[in-house]
Parts: structure tokens; C-alpha cells; sequence
């Protein structure tokens, strides 16, 4: 693979633009792709500019919003823009780091309309219409766009599908709720996210059990198949999930949950 490091080497990074400051994702992203000494350095691409956006009606938004922009700009020389427009004409790709769902479609408008590829960090939307009109935008634009949590790629989630066919799973994570965003898309989204990653395509039908301190969430699988997704907001919260398959059984605990946008 050394010719692959040597051609990223000899290419021009991609300029990245940043939408939406209000989240540790933000600070967290860059550093992977600004920090060319840093051990955990992802090369070929860099944050150039941002534009802050921020939702007034949601703590954890208004109250981050400016100290993630400072450290942008004074840590890693990121250039903090004005509009959405503006941040487009300067960058390659983008990535849509809003912690609120709700504005991302109006927020990825002028970028699919620009034809940058574009990362919508989770939830995809704040609400399932939205997020068909973003999937319609992509097609008519001809503009990929790609949105996941995380958890998804976690090393023990991908190894724990090592165990032949796979006939059912049961996945869990944190499930905090937030009023302006329906059922499981704020926060559950991470579990939903390792239960398809395991299980794949193909749920057939949706039956959900919610409680005060928990979801739990069942969904009927093409073929048969089985799987569920247990979200929870009281006691110890962790990421992580146990796979039923032709092989073995097998578990795994991908990590402590944090409520952390």
C-alpha cells in the first residue's frame, strides 16, 4: 500500500467546511484531519472553514456553540464564515455537524444545489419527511451523501457478526429523548445503528415497548429473522450487542455510554 500513501502524499488535501459548531464532533473531527503529527491522523482531506448555526431552543446547542467556533478558529486556523453559501464557494466536501436534526435539511439545501458531497452527522433529520427530502435532493442533485453513527464501525460490533449466519441480534445503548426530536432519532439512533449494522437490510415490521426508563424496540426481519434494540435512560448506560448465529453466540460491550452531543 505504499503507492496508495505515496499518491494521497502528492494530491492536494480536500477542503473541508464545517455546518453547525454546537458539538464536540466538530473539535474532534478536525483534529483527525488538521493535526498531521497527531498518532490517530486521517490524511487526504482538511477543515478549512465553518459556519456556527446553533439552535436557540435547545441547551446544548446555544451553549456551545460559540466556544466550539473559538477553538476552531484559534486552535486549528479554521476560517468562520457567515453563510452556508459562503462556506460552499471556498470547500470541496462538507460535513454537517448540527446537533439538532431539524435544520439539516434547510441546511443541506445549498450544498446539494453546489454539488458537494456532504456527511450529515446524526440524526439525519428531525423527522422522517425530512430525511426523504434530503434522500430526493441527493438523487435529483447527483450529490452523495452519506449520514451514521459511530457505533455502527465500532471494532467489537463488526467482529461480533464473526459467527456464521446470522440469525438474530439484540443490541442496546443510551435512548435520552429530546422534545423537539421524535421517539428514538436523538439519541436511540446509535443502538438502531449497530442492530442494522449486524442484522443488514431488510426489517419487515416495527413493534416497540416504551416505558419511563427504557425502550425496547423489535423489529421482524426478511426471512424470519429477529432482531431488537433495548434503549435506556436509567441505570449504567453502555454500547454494545449480543449476535445469534449458525456458529455461536457472541457478545460484546463496545463501550461506556455518554450523553454527548
Amino acid at each position: 500500500m505504499a503507492w496508495f500513501a505515496l499518491l494521497l502524499a502528492l494530491q492536494e488535501p480536500l477542503k473541508v467546511g464545517i455546518i453547525g459548531t454546537d458539538t464536540s464532533h466538530v473539535t474532534a473531527f478536525t483534529k483527525l484531519l488538521n493535526d498531521d503529527k497527531g498518532k490517530d491522523h486521517v490524511p487526504g482531506c482538511r477543515v478549512v472553514c465553518a459556519f456556527k448555526g446553533g439552535s436557540p431552543d435547545i441547551e446544548s446547542s446555544a451553549s456551545r456553540v460559540e466556544g466550539y467556533a473559538k477553538e476552531l478558529a484559534e486552535k486549528w486556523g479554521v476560517e468562520i464564515v457567515d453563510s452556508i453559501a459562503a462556506l460552499c464557494a471556498k470547500v470541496d466536501v462538507v460535513l454537517l455537524e448540527s446537533v439538532d436534526g431539524r435544520p439539516h435539511l434547510e441546511q443541506a439545501r445549498p450544498v446539494f444545489a453546489a454539488k458537494k458531497r456532504i456527511f450529515i452527522d446524526k440524526p439525519l433529520a428531525g423527522s422522517l419527511k425530512d430525511a426523504k427530502e434530503i434522500a430526493r435532493l441527493s438523487k435529483e442533485s447527483g450529490t452523495p451523501f452519506f449520514s451514521a453513527s459511530s457505533v455502527r464501525y465500532y471494532e467489537t460490533i463488526v467482529k461480533a457478526k464473526d459467527v456464521g449466519t446470522i440469525l438474530g441480534a439484540e443490541a442496546f445503548s443510551p435512548a435520552a429523548l429530546e422534545p423537539h426530536h421524535p421517539d428514538l432519532f436523538w439519541y436511540g439512533v446509535h443502538g438502531v445503528e449497530a442492530l442494522y449494522s449486524i442484522m443488514g437490510a431488510g426489517c419487515e415490521s416495527v413493534t416497540r415497548t416504551h416505558a419511563e426508563g427504557a425502550d425496547v424496540v423489535t423489529g421482524r426481519w426478511k426471512g424470519g429473522r429477529i432482531g431488537t434494540f433495548r434503549g435506556t435512560r436509567a441505570g449504567k448506560h453502555a454500547y454494545g450487542a449480543t449476535v445469534f448465529g449458525e456458529k455461536g453466540i457472541q457478545s460484546s460491550l463496545a463501550q461506556q455510554g455518554r450523553n454527548d452531543y
